[in-house]
């Protein structure tokens, strides 16, 4: 059951519930320091937060599936010692986050009376006012003490009380010492007469087959206390590798400015948990919450997105929309004049590697909620020409034609067929009836005209009978000095 359960824990996770499994708290500890001294930024947080995930499970009682922590799902030996562990650590944790799992643990009803102490405990231990005053004790103890002292109240009607009551144990502790002297006088009596003698192979064997059978329960504790020691050593040498390699291959591929430096410090705090949590797009909304995304001061945007282009392996498409959409979408949509160079640069080092994520979460809203303004514009436009692909092109040219224009999404349209994108004989058809519809609205407009000269001249092969009626009635509203122009390109491709 241990091992199907540390397979929903992400792999730092995972490492330290082995060890914790494996080797107690004490060697959970050594794991943790070990841990910290390879990697600075290691954080116990990921690991109460992970514990304190829902898990689907089937309840014993009702028999319905219901959904419990994570952490009720281990054993109680599994939960002693990561109580003991944190009361050891708990100034290494935030203190909400063990809060948070000691209220998981308050949700199992079944919990064994020394748990429950160990609960306490950890409340006093992080300061915690409401357990201050509980006692440690549980009512059943409270009783078996109240009876033990009842027992020797009056050590002279009972005849002896505490002090009957203490040899009598110290006896039996005499006897078992005695016992122990004998063992060890056999056992050093057969060790001479080995070394004495190794002639006599048969009585050698006799002497050795005569030893009593505590001598291998004893070789079997020590033989498990070395076993123990043994794990936990793997599990210290596991974590070390582990994280070794994580240590180097995040230097190797840390760009050489030191990017770490200059972020805000709730995202400073945050990265090394950044790449684990990015694999989980379920957590990517909550995730960017947390780092207040939204927030991050246009000056650290580059920094902050040259450490996205350096994970491996790349985003997914649906992270790589959320966080384009957190970081960069209000950001633009709030602009009133040209966009700042930090602003340039992480948006456009986004779009060359995330095309498609950035036309879907950024250049379509600011597209369809109709807030285009000068500024959005010109920002669009260099993505067009720098960032995207033809076919991503021909994606934002199909966008523009699902809304109403203004002059600043003129200038995005024309920037599209300037670089004579490939429009099919069904896509054109349906751009001209934009052009019919959108035409008496812009009857005075120079980028209008302009952008009706560039389709006469540069897509006249895509121009049939019907297109050329369209084409006709536009340029009949037209009321700028190109309207001649505009008639002659269309008279030429009649002829």
């Amino acid at each position: 059951m241990s091992a199907v359960l540390l397979r929903r824990l992400p792999a730092p996770c995972r490492l330290l519930a082995q060890a914790l499994l494996s080797a107690g708290a004490s060697g959970a500890q050594k794991v943790v320091v070990r841990l910290r001294a390879v990697n600075p930024l290691f954080s116990l947080s990921a690991f109460l937060q992970s514990l304190c995930e829902d898990e689907a499970t089937l309840d014993e009682d009702t028999q319905e599936l219901t959904t419990k922590p994570l952490v009720c799902l281990f054993s109680d030996a599994f939960k002693t010692d990561l109580l003991c562990f944190l009361h050891l650590v708990h100034s290494w944790a935030p203190r909400y986050s063990v809060l948070s799992l000691l209220h998981c643990l308050d949700q199992d009803k079944k919990r064994k009376p020394w748990i429950q102490t160990l609960i306490y405990q950890l409340h006093r231990d992080i300061g915690h006012v409401e357990h201050e005053e509980k006692s440690l004790l549980s009512s059943e103890c409270v009783e078996r003490l109240k009876g033990l002292c009842d027992r020797f109240k009056d050590p002279q009607a009972t005849g002896g009380g505490w002090k009957d009551y203490l040899n009598e144990h110290r006896r039996e502790l005499h006897a078992d010492s005695e016992a122990d002297s004998v063992q060890k006088k056999r056992k050093s009596e057969v060790l001479d007469q080995d070394m004495e003698t190794d002639l006599n192979e048969p009585h050698t064997k006799r002497l050795k087959t005569d030893l009593p059978d505590i001598e291998k329960a004893e070789g079997e504790k020590v033989a498990e206390g070395e076993k123990v020691a043994v794990d936990e050593e793997a599990v210290d040498e596991e974590a070390l590798q582990l994280y070794s390699g994580a240590e180097r291959a995040s230097q190797q591929k840390e760009p050489q400015e030191g990017p770490l430096s200059a972020l805000p410090d709730n995202i400073k705090a945050a990265v090394p948990l950044l790449k684990e949590l990015l694999e989980s797009e379920t957590e990517m909304e909550t995730l960017c919450g947390i780092l207040c995304l939204a927030e991050t001061p246009e000056q650290t945007l580059p920094h902050f997105c040259r450490f996205l282009l350096a994970l491996t392996p790349d985003l997914s498409h649906r992270a790589a929309s959320i966080i384009i959409k957190n970081l960069l979408l209000g950001k633009v949509l709030s602009l009133t004049e040209p966009a700042s160079r930090s602003l340039v640069t992480a948006v456009t080092s986004l779009c060359s590697q995330y095309p498609r994520p950035t036309c879907q979460a950024l250049i379509e809203p600011v597209i369809k909620e109709g807030r285009t303004g000068s500024a959005q514009a010109e920002l669009l436009c260099q993505l067009v020409k720098d960032c995207l692909e033809p076919h991503h092109r021909l994606l934002v040219f199909e966008m523009t034609l699902e809304v109403s224009w203004n002059e600043s999404l003129l200038s995005v349209i024309y920037a599209l067929l300037e670089l004579k994108i490939e429009l099919n004989e069904g896509l054109f058809s349906l751009f001209t009836k934009q052009l019919s519809s959108q035409s008496p609205h812009f009857s005075k407009s120079m980028k209008f005209s302009k952008m009706m000269l560039t389709v006469l001249t540069k897509f006249q092969c895509h121009v049939n009978a019907a297109c050329h009626n369209t084409l006709s009635c536009c340029i009949s509203y037209n009321e700028t000095f190109l309207k001649k122009s505009l008639q002659g390109a269309l008279k030429r491709i009649t002829q």
